[in-house]
């Protein structure tokens, strides 16, 4: 398994990974109309009161540090298979339905940098997730919240 230092993962959807490169495209566009701007306002004389050079020279910077991070996720990047292993056991990727507490509720297991539990996408390092990865059909998890065991009952791995 793909680890980093802040504790997400690479893992990334094919759609992600597309989002990561259109942005870095828009600020390769953007990069050489801040570096002009830079360099027309360092022509204006003393850069420690030149407010436009100060201004500019943050913009370039941060346009150069946000296109590292996704030049990194890029290279780095796992991109997530979706659906059910060959066994039919969940993974990341995969959408699983499960029965708790009586009720129906359905997930797409991503990496760390897609969960979005409010729309249903959990990390497969969440207290859930991480017991639902290797499940199928039929099988249970027992999850620990607060403190008290929660049930999750397997119906589907899609």
């Amino acid at each position: 398994m793909n680890r980093r230092h802040d504790g997400q993962d690479d893992y990334l959807t094919p759609e992600a990974l597309r989002k990561i490169k259109d942005e870095l495209r828009r600020h390769e566009r953007t990069r050489p109309k801040v570096v002009e701007d830079l360099s027309e306002a360092r022509e204006l004389g003393d850069l420690s009161e030149n407010a436009a050079y100060q201004h500019a020279k943050g913009r370039l910077a941060g346009i150069d540090r946000r296109m590292f991070i996704l030049k990194e996720k890029i290279k780095n990047a796992v991109i997530i298979e979706a659906g059910p292993d060959p066994e039919g056991r969940v993974r990341i990727g995969s959408r699983v339905a499960v029965e708790v507490n009586g009720k129906k509720k359905e997930f797409l297991m991503t990496g760390t940098q897609e969960a979005d539990p409010s729309t249903g996408r959990i990390s497969h390092k969440s207290p859930v997730g991480s017991k639902l990865v290797g499940l199928r059909a039929g099988e249970t998890a027992t999850v620990k919240v607060s403190d008290r065991d929660v049930e999750y009952s397997v119906l589907e791995v899609s």
